[in-house]
């Protein structure tokens, strides 16, 4: 199974660039976020707020656990480093590509964590808290890093295409 498999930040652009380098690689697109989203027929906010963290992330990890692509761009949601039998089943299909951020630039592009429905674990209450857990493992599971810095989306999606070797 030839897939890409995109992970980072809130606002790195797993799904726009996502689906702009599906479309330059002639491959298919996966937003896993609207897949939780279609299967549990509520906004990723309104799962978080009826689930809590810790059941949103196992409806997470298992939705994840359980696709099936092939010759697909997959958008995982910023949590699904917080599951490690996601995180196997993913590196199986594909190439990981971390989206890299700075904190900056994360604070820049995001203007409410909880409009957006970022899940919040534990005592984590901020950006910087957020950022600082979950930056090591997206590193953790990456099998390439894109820095997306000041880039604009076609900036983006052509340094995906050149990490991950496209020919187009």
């Amino acid at each position: 199974m030839d897939n890409i498999v995109l992970i980072g930040m809130p606002s790195s652009g797993k799904s726009t660039a996502g689906v702009l380098l599906a479309k330059t690689i002639g491959y298919g697109f996966i937003d896993c976020d609207l897949l939780i989203q279609n299967e549990q027929k509520a906004l990723l906010r309104d799962i978080i707020g009826r689930e809590g963290a810790d059941g949103f992330i196992a409806i997470e990890e298992r939705v994840n656990a359980e696709l099936w692509a092939e010759h697909c761009v997959i958008a995982t949601g910023g949590s699904v480093i917080y599951g490690e039998r996601a995180m196997e089943h993913l590196r199986k299909m594909g190439k990981i590509v971390y989206l890299h951020l700075s904190e900056a630039e994360v604070a820049r592009r995001i203007t409410s964590l909880s409009l957006r429905g970022v899940v919040m674990k534990g005592n984590i209450s901020t950006l910087e808290e957020l950022y600082a857990e979950r930056a090591p493992l997206y590193e953790k599971y990456a099998d390439v890093i894109v820095n997306c810095d000041h880039q604009t989306i076609d900036e983006t999606v052509a340094a995906l295409v050149s990490a991950i070797g496209a020919d187009v």
